[in-house]
């Protein structure tokens, strides 16, 4: 059996598919449904259960899934930036993601699992070392913490496991995010609406939507991890990002030439992101290829309209 936590999330659901174009069904999807909107991810997947992720975790602790996973694809996390309950992300994002870890090695199963580029917090470098790892909020903290405590047991693990350091993902099935939806994503919506895509102004020295940014596409993503688990040798801590920084200008542009239509609408930057808010991000992408990762990774110009037309052929609440 394959265990996917967040299954009904972004990442997870396009993990969901990408199993299922494997032919893979015998899926147990883990999410918290509260927000009843996420089912769309899900609707037109192939799954063998469902299950609440306190409930799964219950039975993770119990021993009732004792010899029955394969691998754990572990996306699920609360991933609320402003988040400041510490006591709740701990025990959301660390505690859990080490009780996954722990019965992954005990049964021998594959662990892959969401970190995020959030770790390196105002560093300038993205690089996979500690003195550059600099979280600025409980999310990173919790994603950052984990990692360490990997890197301090993989000398002694018996299964695969992998953390992928996500950088600036978008892509089909991200809609119920809403504010924290991608800019693809949120253009799209811009244009759709008002017939203009809105970008801050300049700032720190960039001109007007030149604020650069590791996009990476979903179906990259999804490749990485699948990879990972299809190369049980490979373990440790990646990033997972193109290599390559580009624009909002460049996403912008993008959007707008898959509608034919539009314009940029450049906006004051808000006051309460001066200092706060990251103007560029590039994974180095080093360690992941010298693991032995061959693949490409799209561009914006390449993947934006693949995601558009996906978004023309959905049909949400509220759309």
């Amino acid at each position: 059996m394959i265990v996917v936590t967040g299954a009904a999330g972004f990442i997870g659901s396009n993990l969901v598919k990408a199993l299922n174009d494997r032919g893979r069904t015998d899926i147990l999807a883990v999410d918290d449904l509260r927000d009843g909107t996420k089912m769309f991810n899900l609707a037109d997947l192939e799954i063998a259960d469902y299950v609440d992720k306190d409930d799964f975790l219950g039975s993770v602790l119990s021993g009732d899934l004792d010899g029955q996973v394969e691998v754990i694809f572990h996306q699920g996390a609360c991933s609320d930036t402003t988040e400041w309950d510490g006591k709740f992300v701990m025990e959301n994002n660390y505690e859990y993601t080490k009780d996954l870890f722990h019965f992954c090695q005990e049964q021998g199963a594959a662990f892959i699992y969401a970190s995020s580029a959030s770790v390196y917090g105002g560093s300038s470098e993205f690089v996979e070392r500690r003195e550059v790892e600099r979280p600025l909020n409980m999310y990173a903290y919790s994603k950052f913490l984990f990692d360490q405590y990997l890197r301090r047991h993989l000398p002694d693990c018996k299964a695969p496991v992998a953390g992928l350091r996500y950088f600036n993902v978008y892509g089909p099935r991200e809609q119920h995010k809403g504010g924290m939806s991608s800019v693809a994503y949120h253009f799209n919506q811009q244009l759709r609406r008002d017939g203009v895509c809105r970008l801050f102004k300049g700032t720190e020295g960039y001109e007007d939507g030149e604020q650069r940014r590791d996009f990476v596409y979903v179906g990259d993503v999804v490749a990485v991890n699948l990879w990972l688990w299809d190369h049980p040798e490979v373990s440790g801590v990646f990033n997972c990002g193109t290599g390559r920084s580009q624009s909002f200008n460049d996403v912008a542009k993008a959007v707008i030439a898959w509608h034919g239509k539009g314009s940029i609408e450049y906006i004051p930057f808000p006051e309460k992101l001066k200092g706060a808010y990251q103007s560029y991000t590039q994974a180095d992408m080093n360690t992941l290829r010298q693991a032995g990762y061959e693949a490409s990774f799209k561009t914006v110009e390449e993947a934006v309209p693949e995601y558009m037309a996906w978004l023309a052929d959905q049909h949400f609440i509220g759309q």
